[in-house]
């Protein structure tokens, strides 16, 4: 059994040289390709970490160099405790006066909306209050107001009822004819009234009577002059002359407005008995 054993590994021994001859010469060429192929790139691969080794190698050694450069600490551990001890607690106290800081400037600022809101409340309730005193003074001048033009407008008519009663007293003993001698009566001073009060004698624009043709424009009308009927209608009389200071006129008598013009025209005949050139603007 051992002869058959040792047998078995020498022909083990001798076949082992020739397949790893066939191997190297055959086989063996496809791995030689392949590991010739690999070889830059591993040789790359190395190149980059010797390259990032030296690059840290230098950067710890500058580290060294500029740890080394700075002066030593001096003082002993105590201090340095003691020193690190007053800087934190400095850097606490700086913030709690920041933070007390910030605490004052919003308690300022609240403060300051609060008495800002409180003055824009005065200042409405003081205008509200200004606002009902001028309402409230208006509304008496108003009344005050409609109390006098009414009481002046009561005097006005009591005085123009007067005036006329006299009128027609003077006029019914003139035999009913017109008088003239008015303009030397205070009470018909119609110019210094007129320079007090001009927007009574501003009126509206003038429109001749129809009937007449295109092209016609204003005359210069006198006494005596005789005119058609259409130009002293009722269209064109003046209702209240006492508000312009005028003499009232009786009988056919009506104060007639042509053009600025004031005429007083007889409307049997159609005769102007008086006129008042430019009396209206």
């Amino acid at each position: 059994m051992r002869k058959l054993l040792i047998s078995l590994l020498l022909a083990a021994t001798a076949v082992t040289p020739a397949l790893a001859q066939h191997r190297g010469e055959g086989g063996g060429r496809s791995f030689q390709r392949e590991s010739r192929a690999q070889q830059p790139r591993m040789q790359q691969r190395m190149q980059q970490r010797s390259e990032a080794r030296q690059q840290f190698r230098a950067q710890r050694a500058q580290q060294r160099v500029e740890r080394r450069a700075q002066p030593p600490a001096q003082g002993s551990i105590r201090d340095r405790v003691r020193a690190t001890v007053d800087a934190r607690q400095n850097g606490a106290n700086f913030r709690q006066e920041r933070r007390n800081d910030r605490q004052d400037f919003r308690r300022e600022r609240r403060d300051d909306r609060q008495d800002f809101r409180r003055e824009r409340r005065d200042d409405r309730r003081d205008w509200r209050n200004g606002q009902y005193d001028n309402r409230r003074d208006f509304r008496r001048d108003r009344r005050d107001d409609r109390q006098d033009f009414r009481r002046d407008r009561r005097d006005d008519r009591q005085d123009f009822r007067r005036d006329r009663r006299d009128d027609r007293r003077d006029w019914r003993g003139n035999n009913g004819r017109w008088d003239r001698n008015w303009r030397s009566d205070r009470r018909y001073d119609w110019q210094r009234y007129r320079s007090g009060n001009r927007h009574y004698y501003r009126l509206p624009r003038y429109y001749p009577p129809r009937g007449y043709g295109y092209g016609y424009g204003y005359r210069r009308f006198s006494i005596g002059v005789t005119i058609g009927s259409l130009f002293y209608g009722s269209n064109y009389w003046i209702n209240d002359p006492w508000q312009y200071r005028l003499p009232p006129a009786y009988g056919g008598y009506r104060w007639v407005r042509y053009y600025d013009d004031a005429l007083l025209v007889d409307t049997y005949s159609g005769q102007v008995v008086d006129v008042i050139y430019d009396f209206f603007f």
